[in-house]
C-alpha cells in the first residue's frame, strides 16, 4: 500500500542533476529545481559566535566531530508536517499548505487559466536565450558539490510538482521542424506537462480567490529531507530497535542482512525500500523502462534516489544520523531508543539548518547577500515559500549543472589522487567504452548503481570502495558549469520524462510552470521587489552581453534583438525565469533571483519557532547552540566517512583548495552521450515514445468476444436445453411406443421408426411410418398424430432411392404426382430393415418398385421434398384464385356466370394469368394435381374425414384420385360467383351417394354427422332424430323417407338466403398471403347493404334477459336473419363480418379518418391515464436521473480528469449507471405481490393501477437493460480510454485502486484484479443470464431454468453493492435508490415465506380430458380472496422451492381451495403424475402443497362496471369460472353489486376441450334466477362464419334451439357458435343493447391472438363517441 500511495505522489520532485524538477512518476511530467552555491572564500562559521562558557566539538582529522550534550530535560521537539510551528497561525508552513503570493497573479481569467498567453512558445525561448556549449568552468569556482547541495536543500522546504487532480494538461507545442523533437518537420507534436496541483477547497474559483497551488512538504528546514513529513514515514525509516548499539538508529541495508552492507557508520548506507514506502520511481531515460522501487534506499526524501548525487547527500544525512545517536545512546544509556533518536534528529536538523543558512547560502549568493543576522523568532513572519521562488528564482542553479560528476579516492601517500572511470555497472549500454564522470543525464533514477558499485563482490575485479566518499571528493575537486545563460543539455532537452516522452526540455517546462502558476511578467516582479524596472533586453544585464566576460553576449543580445523585433516580444511579456536568468553576472544570481531568495531563507528562518538559535524553544543551550554554529559540512564528512583534513579542502562548496583538483572541465563532448543517443549511433530524434495499449489489445479484445460469446453461449444453452427437453420428452415417447408397439400393429400394419428430412430450413422431424392397412403407407408424428397418407391406389410403381455413400443411412420413397418421403436412420442396418420391410409391404399390395443406389449428393438433389411441393402448391393456388376473382365477367339471368361452363373460356383466362411464369413453371401448374390429403390440408381438415371424401368425390369428376387444376378451378368458381341455389345443389351431391337425384333420411343425417364431426361435436341419437324430424317437417317432407334436390332447398327455409355467403374456407393454404386472398374469393358474392330489406319494423322491448341474449345473437347471426341496413352514419360493414340492427335511437359517428383518429387517441387517454400517468412520470424520472449525472460529467465536472480522457464516454456511463441503479432498485416494488393486492382494496386503487405491476415490472426490466448495455458499451469504449492512459494519471483518477509503481496496469488489471471491474463482469454475466433465460421462449420450454436464474437477483444486488464500493469514479450512492425498496420487498416477502412454510393436504384430485387435472385443498385459516385472484403453489413431491402461478377456480363461499391445471410443461406433466387418483394410497393421502398467495389481477374488478364482458380462450377461462360461481352466489343471496350485467364468451376449439367448465356453467344456469349471465359459445374450428360447413351447423343449432331451448352441442342453454368472434360488431351491438352505460368492462383471459383481437377491437370502439371499453387481459 505504500507503494499505492507513491504513485499517488505522480510527481514527487524529481531532481535532475543539480536541480528539483517538476517531474511525474512514471507518466506525468515534471520540471526540475536545482540549487546552486556563489563562490566564497571563507565559510560563514567563522563569523558565527555565540555566548556561552561551553567548549567547541573537538575534531581531530578522521576522527569526527564530539559534542559536549547539555540538555537532558523532555523538550518539545519540532513537528514532522510543521502543524503548530507558529502557535497563533498553526498553518503557516505546514505540509500540503498553499504556496505564498509576493508578487500578483496573473492568470489570464483572473482566476486559473494560465498566463503568458501573450507570451512567447517556451520552447523557442529555450533554444534562443540558453542554447550552448558545457565545458565552461564557475567565475568563482564555485564546486559541483555546492550544486546539488542546493539540490537537497530545496528538496528540504519545497515540493509543489505534483500534478493536480483530476490532471490538467499544459503541453508545450513544439514549433514545426524543432532539431530535436521535430526532425521530420511534420509538427504538431508537445512535451507533455501537467498542471501543479492546488488548493481547491477555496482557491481557483474567483478572483477574489485566484488558484494557489500547494507546497507538499513544510516550509521550514525541519528535517524532512531526512525523514519526511509524517511520523509514519520517519518509522519506516527507523531500526526501532532497544539493543544496546542499535537505540534511535535509522535501518541501515547492514540490518537487512543485504551482501556487500557494512555495519560500520562510515561506509554505511540505508535500507532498501523493500516494504514499498512511496519513492518518485519515473521511468529511467537511459533504459525507457519501469523499474521496481525496491532497488532504492529508504530515504525522508521521496526523491532522493533521483540522481547518484542527490542521493550522496541522502546517505550523508542518514550517516550523520547514526552516528549522533550512536553518540547520545552511548551517553544516555537510559534512554529509550525513541528519545535517543529524538535528540539524534533535534542534532541533524541543526547543524542541517546552520550549514544551508550560514555556510551554504553566502556561497550560493555571494558574499553581499548574506542574510541579516538573527533577531530572533517572530510569529508575524509568514515562512511559505512564494510563487516566484518556486517558479523561477530558484531554478538558478540549472545554469551551473554539469553534465556529469567525477569520483575520485582519497589522496594517496604520493599526494595525486584516483578518478574512477565508469564500468559496465554504471554505464552498460555504452559497449565497453568508459569515461571519467558519471553522465547526468543517464544517472536518473539509476542513481543506486553508482553507489552500489562499490559495494564488496558486486563488480567483478574491483576492490570494494565507499561511493559515498568518491561522490563527494569528487565533487569538492570539480568546478561546476559557468554562472551565464547556458544550460547543459542533460537539463534543456534531455531531462527525464514519462515513457510516451522520455526526454524533455527542463527550461520549456520552467517557463510553462511559471505561467501555470500565474507569474506575472519579469519588469512587475522587479517593481514588486524595489528593483527599477528593466525597459530594453540590453539593460537587463550589460556585463553579460558587452562581450568581455562572455564572448557569445554580444551574438545573443541580438538574436534576442531581432527576436523581439519580429514578435513584438518585450521585457513587459518576459517570462520572469527567462529574464531572471539573463540577469546572472560571474557573482551568481541577478538582482531579482538575489533578492527573492534572500528574502525566502530569512523569512523561514525568523519564522520557524524550531530554529536552532531560538533560545526560547528550549531545545538547546547557548554553549550547544555554539558548538552548533562551529560544525561545518566538513566536519559532518569526516565524522561519517574516512576522509581527513588532507584529502579535502574546509570549505567544500569552493573547489580552489581542493587537494587534487579536477584533471579538466567536464564537457558534454567528454563523456557518453545521452541515451537515446549511443557512443555509435545518433539519432534523429531526441525522445522515446511509448504506447500504453501495448499488452491491452489481446486482453481487451478477448475479454469483450468473450463477453459477446457468453451471450451467445447462453442463448445456445437455452436453446440446447429447451431442443434436449424436447428430446428427451421424444425419446420418452419413443420408449413408450416401443414399450407399447409391438413389431406389427394390431390391425396388422407395420410400423418402423424413422427421421423425416422436409426441407433445408423446416429440418428434420421424428416420424412412425406405418405400412397399411390396404394400400396406404402412412406416416405420424411422435404422439401418433397422422401427419401424411400416401395412396398406392392410384400407383403403379414406386422409386426406392437408397444413399450409397457417406453414412448409407438414408432412403427416398419417390411418390410420382406428390413429394418423396425422405427418411434418414441412426443406423445402417436399420435402413436396410426398413428398406426390406417397404418392399415387402409393396409386394404385398401388388405395387411396383425399383430400388435405385445413388450417391448422397444426387440423391438429395433428385428428391421432391415437402418445401419443393409447397411452392409448387403456391403458385397452382395462386392462380386459382386469380380466375376466381377476376372482375367483369358477364352473369347469366340466374345470377351464375356465363362463362361458368365455357371451358374454352376458363382456359383462355388461365393461359393469361399463367403467362407471368416461365415455361417449366407454368407446365408445372397446369400439370399439378391434388391429392385427397393436400385437399383436406387445404380444407384444415382430416384426410379421413367424411365431409372432405364426399367433397373429393363430387370434384374429382374423371376419378382418378387426384384433383387437377380445372377440376379445383370448376368447384372454387361456385362458391365464388354461384348463387344459393347452386351451392345447396353442391350440396346435395356431395350426399347423393347413388347419384340418383334423391337424399334418404338416413343420407341427410350424414350429412349433418360429418359437419359435427369436422368441429368434434357429438350429439345423442334422440336429439339427433328429433333434429331430423323438426327440419323435414319444416321443409314438408316429415313423412317421406327420401327428398329431392327442391325438397332440401325447401327445408333450408328462410336460412337458404344464408348460402348466398357460404365459402369454402381453406384455411389450410401454405402461405398467409394465400389465405388472404381465398378470403377474398370468398366474400365475392357475399350481398351489399343495398340487396337487404330497408325497412324497419318499430317492435315492442323486450324485457332486458331476453335484449342481453338477443344482442349477441344479432351479433352472430346470418344476413338473412336480421332485418335492416346499416346506418349512412356508421362506420360501413361487410356483412360477412356481421351486421348491427338498428335501433330507434340514432347514433352519429364521424366519417372524418382525422376526427376518427384523434377520437381514438382522445379515449386511449381517457381509458389509461393512469397508466399513462405513472408510465410518464417513471419515465420522466429515469429521464431526470439519467440527465442529471451526464449534465453533472459534461459540465460540472467537464475538464474532470476522467472525463478530460474518455470524453462523453463517462457521461454515458455515469448517467446509464445512476438509471441502472434507479430501475434495479424500483423493479423491486412491482415485484411485492402481497403490498400490490393489499393496496389495490384501499382507494389507492383509484390512482395507482396496481394490475399492471407485472407490465411495469417488464418495462422497468428493459429500462435496465438498455442501461446495462449503455453502460457495458460505454465502458468498453472508457476502458479502452483508459488502458491508453499514463498510470499515475490513473491513480489519480482511481485512488483507491493499487499498484505497484513499476507496474503499468493493462485493461485486464482493470477489468479483473479491481473490485468494480470484477464484479462489473460478473454483473454482466448475471444479467446476461437472467435476461437470456427470462425470455417467453425460456419461459415456456424451460421454465426451471428461468426460475432459477431469476433467483439470482440477491447476487446481482449485493455484486452491485460491490461494484459501487470501489469508489473508481464516484462514491457511491446507490443505498439512495435501494433501501426503500429493498426494506419493502424484504418485509413483502417475509410475508410469503411465512405462507410459503405451511403444508396444506389436498382433499380431492381429478383428472380431466385435455390434460386438465383438478386439484382441491382445504382452505387455509384466514385465507381471505375474490375470485378473479391467483395463488402460487408448491408441491411437497415436486420440491417446495418451484413455484407455479394459477388462477383459482373455487369461488370465496367455498370452504375449499380449486385449481384446474392443464398439463402442457415438465412440471405440469409431473403434477399430473404424482396427484393420480388411480394411483392414490389410502393410507398416505396425496402429496401436500405450498400455498403463497393470494394475489390480485384485474379480472377481480369485474363488479365495478354496469356491464362486463368475460372473454375466455383456452385453459385462460379459469379465473370465471370462479367469477361465475361467485356471481351466482352473491345474486342468489341478493348482494348489492354495480354491475348489472354479465356476458361470459367462452372461445375454444371444441366444446370438448374443457367439458368440467360445461358444468360449472350449467350450474350457473341453473342458479342465475335474475338473468344476470349471458353465456356464449365459440368453437373456432374453423376461422370463417360463413364457411358452407359452418352454414348447416347453425342451421342446425337454430332448429334444436328453437325446439327445445337448449344448445344441440352443449345442452346448454348458451348459444353456441361456429367461427371465431367479432368482437368489434358485438361491442357495436353492445352498445346498442346498453345505451345507458357509459363505460364497459372487458376482461380477456387466454393466448395472445385472443387477448390482442379484444384489444384491437375495444381500441377501435373507443375511436368513436359513446361509451368507453377499458381492457384487462392476461395471457397463458
Amino acid at each position: 500500500m505504500w507503494e499505492s500511495a507513491g504513485v499517488a505522489y505522480a510527481a514527487i520532485l524529481l531532481a535532475v542533476v543539480a536541480s528539483v524538477v517538476d517531474a511525474q512518476a512514471t507518466t506525468t511530467t515534471t520540471d526540475v529545481n536545482v540549487t546552486m552555491a556563489t563562490t566564497t572564500s571563507t565559510s560563514q562559521s567563522a563569523a558565527r559566535s555565540a555566548a556561552g562558557t561551553s567548549p567547541a566539538p573537538s575534531n581531530t582529522g578522521g576522527a569526527g566531530v564530539q559534542i559536549n550534550f547539555e540538555t537532558y530535560k523532555e523538550v518539545e521537539y519540532a513537528g514532522y508536517d510543521g502543524w503548530y510551528n507558529n502557535r497563533a497561525h498553526p498553518e503557516w508552513g505546514i505540509a500540503d499548505s498553499p504556496l505564498t503570493r509576493r508578487l500578483p497573479s496573473h492568470y489570464q481569467d483572473g482566476t486559473y487559466e494560465p498566463s503568458g498567453w501573450d507570451r512567447p512558445n517556451p520552447r523557442t525561448l529555450s533554444e534562443l536565450t540558453m542554447k550552448g556549449m558545457t565545458g565552461m568552468g564557475s567565475f568563482r569556482n564555485r564546486s559541483a558539490l555546492l550544486t546539488f547541495f542546493g539540490q537537497q536543500v530545496v528538496e528540504e522546504i519545497l515540493d509543489a510538482q505534483r500534478p493536480g487532480c483530476p490532471r490538467e494538461y499544459f503541453n508545450i507545442q513544439i514549433p514545426k521542424g524543432d532539431l530535436e523533437y521535430d526532425p521530420d518537420g511534420r509538427g504538431g507534436r508537445e512535451i507533455p506537462l501537467l498542471r501543479s496541483r492546488y488548493d481547491m477547497s477555496i482557491t481557483g474559483f474567483s478572483p477574489n480567490f485566484p488558484r494557489q497551488q500547494l507546497n507538499e512538504i513544510t516550509a521550514f528546514l525541519d528535517g524532512g529531507l531526512m525523514y519526511g513529513v509524517t511520523k509514519a514515514w520517519a518509522d519506516a525509516l527507523r531500526l526501532l530497535s532497544s539493543e544496546s548499539g542499535k537505540r534511535g538508529r535509522l535501518a541501515s541495508c547492514f540490518d537487512q542482512g543485504v551482501a556487500g552492507c557494512v555495519e560500520d557508520v562510515a561506509g554505511s548506507y540505508p535500507a532498501y525500500n523493500t516494504i514499498g514506502l512511496p519513492m518518485a520511481n519515473p521511468p529511467p531515460p537511459r533504459d525507457h523502462y519501469l523499474k521496481p522501487s525496491q532497488r532504492f534506499f529508504k530515504l525522508g526524501n521521496p526523491r532522493g534516489n533521483e540522481n547518484a548525487f542527490l542521493l550522496t547527500f541522502g546517505v550523508l544525512w542518514f550517516r550523520w544520523h547514526n552516528y549522533l545517536a550512536d553518540m547520545i545512546a552511548t551517553k544516555q544509556p537510559d534512554w529509550s531508543d525513541e528519545r535517543v533518536f529524538n535528540e539524534a534528529r533535534k542534532w541533524v536538523i541543526a547543524t542541517h539548518q546552520k550549514i544551508v543558512l550560514y555556510d551554504w547560502l553566502p556561497d550560493f549568493l555571494g558574499e553581499n547577500r548574506k542574510p541579516e543576522v538573527y533577531k530572533g523568532y517572530s510569529s508575524a513572519v509568514h515562512p511559505g515559500v512564494t510563487h516566484v521562488f518556486q517558479s523561477a528564482a530558484m531554478r538558478w542553479g540549472h545554469t551551473i549543472v554539469p553534465p556529469g560528476v567525477y569520483r575520485r579516492s582519497r589522496v594517496k601517500t604520493d599526494g595525486t589522487c584516483d578518478w574512477r572511470n565508469t564500468t559496465i555497472f554504471t554505464s552498460p549500454h555504452t559497449k565497453g567504452q568508459y569515461f571519467h564522470g558519471v553522465r547526468t543525464c543517464n544517472s536518473y533514477w539509476n542513481s543506486v548503481d553508482p553507489h552500489e558499485e562499490g559495494f564488496d563482490g558486486k563488480v567483478d575485479n574491483l576492490a570494494p570502495f565507499d561511493g559515498v566518499e568518491e561522490f563527494l571528493l569528487g565533487l569538492s575537486s570539480q568546478v561546476t558549469e559557468r554562472e551565464d545563460n547556458i544550460i547543459t543539455e542533460d537539463l534543456r532537452g534531455r531531462v527525464f520524462g514519462p515513457l510516451e516522452f522520455s526526454r524533455r526540455d527542463l527550461m520549456a517546462i520552467n517557463i510553462q510552470r511559471g505561467r501555470d502558476h500565474g507569474l506575472p511578467d519579469y519588469n512587475t516582479a522587479r517593481v514588486e521587489y524595489g528593483l527599477p524596472r528593466r525597459e530594453t533586453f540590453a539593460d537587463i544585464n550589460p556585463w553579460l552581453f558587452n562581450g568581455t566576460y562572455v564572448a557569445h553576449g554580444p551574438e545573443l543580445l541580438q538574436n534576442i534583438t531581432d527576436f523581439a523585433a519580429a514578435n513584438n516580444w518585450t521585457t513587459d511579456k518576459c517570462d520572469i525565469w527567462v529574464c531572471g536568468l539573463l540577469e546572472t553576472t560571474e557573482a551568481g544570481p541577478g538582482e531579482l533571483f538575489g533578492a527573492v531568495i534572500k528574502d525566502q531563507f530569512e523569512r523561514i528562518r525568523d519564522g520557524d519557532r524550531f530554529w536552532y538559535e531560538n533560545e526560547k524553544n528550549g531545545l538547546f543551550t547557548k554553549g550547544e547552540i555554539e558548538q552548533i554554529n562551529n560544525i561545518t559540512l566538513f566536519d559532518i564528512i569526516k565524522s561519517i566517512t574516512k576522509i581527513t583534513d588532507d584529502d579535502m579542502q574546509q570549505n567544500p562548496f569552493i573547489a580552489t583548495d581542493s587537494p587534487c583538483f579536477q584533471p579538466k572541465q567536464l564537457s558534454q563532448l567528454d563523456m557518453e552521450p545521452c541515451t537515446p543517443d549511443y557512443v555509435d549511433k545518433t539519432v534523429d530524434f531526441k525522445r522515446e515514445t511509448f504506447d500504453y495499449f501495448t499488452g491491452s489489445a489481446a486482453s481487451y479484445i478477448l475479454t469483450f468476444m468473450a463477453l459477446a460469446l457468453f451471450i451467445i453461449g447462453c442463448i445456445a444453452v437455452l436453446i440446447y436445453m429447451a431442443r434436449d427437453r424436447q428430446k428427451r420428452e421424444a425419446a420418452e415417447r419413443n420408449r413408450h411406443r416401443k414399450a407399447t408397439t409391438a413389431k406389427s400393429s394390431k390391425d396388422g400394419a407395420t410400423i418402423f421408426l424413422a427421421t423425416e428430412y422436409v426441407g433445408k430450413k423446416e429440418g428434420e422431424r421424428s416420424v412412425q411410418v406405418k405400412l397399411g392397412t390396404g394400400k396406404q403407407i402412412k406416416v405420424l408424428n411422435d404422439r401418433g398424430k397422422l401427419l401424411r397418407t400416401i395412396d398406392l391406389r392410384n400407383h403403379n410403381q414406386l422409386v426406392l432411392y437408397v444413399e450409397a455413400d457417406q453414412h448409407r443411412t438414408r432412403m427416398a420413397i419417390h411418390v410420382p404426382k406428390e413429394y418423396d418421403l425422405i427418411l434418414n436412420f441412426d443406423y445402417t442396418a436399420d435402413r436396410d430393415n426398413a428398406l426390406m420391410q417397404v418392399e415387402d409391404f409393396l409386394g404385398a399390395v401388388e405395387v411396383g418398385r425399383r430400388r435405385q443406389e445413388m450417391k448422397s449428393k444426387d440423391l438429395m438433389s433428385s428428391i421432391v421434398t415437402k418445401a419443393d411441393r409447397q411452392k409448387q402448391l403456391e403458385k397452382f393456388f395462386r392462380i386459382i384464385f386469380a380466375q376466381a376473382s377476376s372482375p367483369g365477367e358477364e352473369l347469366n339471368g340466374n345470377g351464375s356466370h356465363a362463362g361458368y361452363n365455357n371451358q374454352a373460356f376458363k382456359e383462355e383466362k388461365a393461359r393469361e394469368d399463367i403467362s407471368a411464369f416461365n415455361s417449366k413453371d407454368a407446365k408445372d401448374v397446369l400439370t399439378c394435381e391434388l391429392t385427397r390429403a393436400e385437399f383436406a390440408e387445404s380444407l384444415s381438415m382430416k384426410p379421413e374425414s367424411l365431409f372432405v371424401e364426399q367433397m373429393f368425390n363430387l370434384v374429382d369428376k374423371d376419378g382418378s384420385g387426384y384433383i387437377n387444376f380445372r377440376e379445383f378451378l370448376d368447384v372454387i368458381i361456385i362458391f365464388a360467383k354461384g348463387n344459393p341455389d347452386e351451392k345447396a345443389k353442391l350440396m346435395f351431391d356431395m350426399y347423393d351417394v347413388d347419384g340418383d337425384g334423391k337424399l334418404s333420411r338416413d343420407e341427410f343425417k350424414t350429412m349433418l354427422k360429418s359437419m359435427m364431426d369436422m368441429v368434434n361435436t357429438e350429439v345423442e341419437q334422440s336429439q339427433m332424430d328429433m333434429l331430423v324430424d323438426s327440419m323435414m317437417e319444416q321443409g314438408g317432407v316429415k313423412d317421406r323417407e327420401q327428398m329431392t334436390q327442391q325438397d332440401f332447398i325447401n327445408i333450408l327455409g328462410e336460412h337458404k338466403q344464408a348460402l348466398s355467403n357460404a365459402a369454402l374456407n381453406l384455411g389450410g393454404l401454405p402461405t398467409e398471403k394465400l389465405k388472404s386472398q381465398a378470403r377474398r374469393v370468398s366474400e365475392a358474392n357475399v350481398l351489399s347493404p343495398g340487396d337487404a330489406a330497408r325497412n324497419q319494423t318499430v317492435l315492442k322491448r323486450d324485457n332486458t334477459a331476453l335484449r342481453a341474449r338477443k344482442t349477441i345473437i344479432r351479433a352472430y347471426q346470418g344476413t338473412d336473419e336480421r332485418n335492416g341496413g346499416v346506418s349512412k352514419d356508421r362506420p360501413s360493414r361487410k356483412i360477412g363480418e356481421g351486421l348491427k340492427v338498428d335501433t330507434i335511437k340514432v347514433k352519429k359517428y364521424t366519417t372524418n379518418p382525422v376526427m376518427k383518429k384523434f377520437n381514438g387517441f382522445k379515449r386511449y387517454i381517457q381509458n389509461y391515464r393512469l397508466h399513462i400517468f405513472w408510465l410518464t412520470l417513471y419515465t420522466l424520472v429515469t429521464i431526470g436521473i439519467f440527465a442529471e449525472r451526464a449534465y453533472y460529467y459534461s459540465v460540472e465536472r467537464e475538464h474532470a480528469g476522467l472525463r478530460r480522457i474518455a470524453g462523453y464516454g463517462v457521461t454515458v456511463t455515469r448517467g446509464a449507471a445512476s438509471g441502472m441503479m434507479w430501475a434495479y432498485s424500483i423493479i423491486l416494488v412491482t415485484m411485492c405481490r402481497n403490498t400490490i393486492t393489499h393496496m389495490r382494496e384501499t382507494f389507492l386503487h383509484l390512482y395507482i393501477p396496481f394490475d399492471s405491476a407485472i407490465a411495469l415490472h417488464k418495462i422497468i426490466a428493459m429500462t435496465a437493460l438498455f442501461f446495462t448495455v449503455m453502460h457495458c458499451v460505454g465502458h468498453a469504449i472508457n476502458f479502452y480510454h483508459i488502458a491508453t492512459q499514463p498510470a499515475n494519471d490513473l491513480t489519480c483518477l482511481f485512488r483507491n485502486y493499487f499498484h505497484y509503481s513499476n507496474e503499468l496496469p493493462k485493461f485486464h488489471y482493470w477489468c479483473f484484479a479491481t473490485t468494480t471491474g470484477m464484479t462489473g463482469v460478473l454483473l454482466f454475466l448475471i444479467v446476461a443470464v437472467m435476461f437470456v433465460f427470462a425470455t417467453q421462449y425460456a419461459r415456456r420450454y424451460v421454465f426451471k431454468a428461468f426460475w432459477f436464474t431469476h433467483n439470482l437477483y440477491p447476487i446481482l444486488y449485493i455484486l452491485t453493492v460491490l461494484h459501487g464500493s470501489g469508489n473508481l469514479v464516484q462514491e457511491p450512492f446507490f443505498y439512495y435508490f435501494f433501501l426503500g425498496p429493498a426494506i419493502l420487498f424484504t418485509l413483502d416477502k417475509l410475508v410469503s415465506i411465512s405462507r410459503k412454510k405451511v403444508e396444506i393436504p389436498v382433499v380431492k384430485v381429478e383428472h380431466l380430458p385435455s390434460n386438465v387435472t383438478t386439484l382441491k385443498f382445504k382452505r387455509p385459516t384466514n385465507f381471505d380472496y375474490k375470485s378473479g385472484q391467483w395463488v402460487r403453489i408448491a408441491s411437497a413431491a415436486l420440491g417446495d422451492n418451484e413455484y407455479h402461478p394459477f388462477t383459482l377456480t373455487s369461488a370465496p363461499h367455498e370452504d375449499t381451495l380449486s385449481l384446474h391445471i392443464r398439463s402442457v410443461g415438465p412440471w405440469t406433466n409431473n403434477l399430473r403424475k404424482v396427484y393420480d387418483p388411480t394411483k392414490m394410497q389410502p393410507d398416505f393421502g396425496y402429496p401436500k402443497v405450498f400455498v403463497d398467495g393470494p394475489y390480485g389481477e384485474g379480472h377481480q374488478d369485474w363488479y365495478k362496471y354496469p356491464v362486463a364482458v368475460l372473454i375466455g380462450g383456452g385453459i385462460g377461462v379459469t379465473p370465471f369460472a370462479a367469477i361465475l360461481k361467485d356471481i351466482v352466489q352473491k345474486s342468489a343471496q341478493g348482494a348489492k353489486f354495480n354491475c348489472k350485467k354479465v356476458y361470459f364468451l367462452w372461445v375454444t376449439r371444441t366444446q370438448k376441450q374443457f367439458e368440467w367448465l360445461t358444468d360449472i356453467i350449467r350450474e350457473v344456469e341453473e342458479k342465475d334466477k335474475n338473468d344476470l349471465v349471458s353465456v356464449h359459445i365459440f368453437i373456432t374450428q374453423f376461422y370463417q362464419k360463413f364457411d358452407l360447413r359452418t352454414t348447416m351447423l347453425y342451421i342446425c343449432e337454430r332448429h334444436f334451439q328453437r325446439i327445445s331451448g337448449r344448445s344441440l352441442f352443449t345442452g346448454l342453454n348458451s348459444i353456441t357458435h361456429f367461427g371465431r368472434p367479432n368482437f368489434e360488431s358485438f361491442f357495436d351491438t353492445l352498445q346498442d343493447e346498453h345505451p345507458e352505460v357509459n363505460t364497459f368492462g372487458v376482461f380477456s383471459c387466454g393466448p395472445p391472438p385472443m387477448t390482442y383481437t379484444a384489444d384491437k377491437a375495444c381500441a377501435a370502439m373507443n375511436k368513436f363517441d359513446g361509451a368507453s371499453f377499458i381492457h384487462h387481459f392476461e395471457n397463458f
